[in-house]
């Protein structure tokens, strides 16, 4: 089968498309025919050795998929060879098919495309656990959301405005934060032209926000805590912007607020229950219309590489999705 394979940790350019061995259908595992897979901050990462697990090379990369089970193992009740599903993987899915645990795997709505699909569950759980699980998120906060355009970014500004906070997104440039805008933002920040600091007090009346979610870091970390509300939630999310800043803590003393960490992963493995309840309330909005995914382009699988370095120059509005 056709897949994208890491055969050395590196840049995206080092990846290559080639044929290998489809995957074997263990007694406790199912195969999936792969439709859709989306790109992930993650994927830039992993790839390149430096994400939190480290998968030997040779490994295909991709981990948000979507497609129909052609396989069931002797041991599988749960799902049954043609179910519709959306999967989230450690790696594996930038391939015409992919083995994984019944738990790994979600239903797929019937009114959700694969397409849609193969971009849902990661971007959107990781904003919900981290708005709803991690800063409790009630009406009226004042939200302050960076890198808003991204896959995470973009959820976190839908599923912000649908809790009736007053969202603030920030992103860099203005073609950025229009779609922010068609996604709920209340006021926007370009902060490569805008003092983040300034801008973020003046939108809250001086008062600061309730709640930040940062998925960039670098130097915008530091500027954002500093416009932070008494008692507030900074949301340690990711480090897109490649550097991971060290924040003076005597800000967290002043301020009297919260640096949480916000790893989906980790949250997965301990609470499997609390995830399955996370998902399907995700998937019942989606299915009340109050959550569509933004895709800014869909790339064949020989394209991944280029799809993979977008995210990497920080170029990718909402998702990227590589059709299997």
């Amino acid at each position: 089968m056709k897949a994208i394979v890491c055969t050395q940790y590196g840049p995206p350019n080092l990846l290559e498309y080639k044929e290998i061995a489809a995957p074997e259908c263990q007694d406790n595992e199912i195969i999936v025919n792969v439709k859709y897979c989306s790109v992930n901050f993650p994927d830039t990462l992993i790839i390149q050795g430096k994400y939190q697990f480290r998968p030997e090379p040779p490994f295909v990369p991709g981990s948000d998929f979507s497609g129909i089970i052609s396989r069931v193992g002797n041991k599988v009740s749960e799902y049954k060879i043609g179910d519709e599903v959306i999967g989230m993987a450690k790696y594996g899915g930038f391939a015409k098919e992919i083995a994984v645990a019944p738990a790994l795997l979600t239903r797929k709505p019937k009114e959700m495309s694969f397409k849609e699909a193969s971009c849902f569950l990661y971007t959107y759980s990781t904003a919900y656990y981290a708005l709803k699980h991690r800063a409790h998120i009630k009406s009226g906060h004042k939200v302050v959301i960076l890198g808003a355009s991204g896959g995470v970014g973009l959820a976190a500004v839908e599923l912000a405005k649908y809790f009736d906070a007053i969202v603030i997104a920030a992103a860099s440039t203005e073609e950025k934060l229009e779609i922010c805008k068609q996604y709920g933002a209340d006021h926007t920040i370009n902060y490569s032209k805008e003092d983040l600091k300034i801008r973020i007090k003046e939108l809250t009346n001086g008062q600061g926000a309730d709640i930040i979610l940062d998925p960039i870091g670098a130097s915008y970390s530091e500027a954002a805590l500093r416009a932070i509300a008494w008692e507030g939630h900074y949301l340690v999310v990711g480090f897109a912007a490649g550097e991971i800043p060290r924040i003076p803590l005597n800000l967290v003393l002043l301020k009297g607020c919260q640096i949480t960490g916000v790893f989906l992963g980790s949250f997965a493995m301990r609470f499997p229950g609390k995830l399955e309840t996370m998902r399907n309330e995700l998937l019942s909005m989606y299915s009340s219309g109050n959550l569509k995914p933004h895709i800014q382009k869909v790339m064949p699988l020989d394209k991944t590489p280029e799809a993979i370095q977008m995210m990497v120059d920080r170029k990718a509005i909402g998702k990227l999705v590589i059709q299997i």
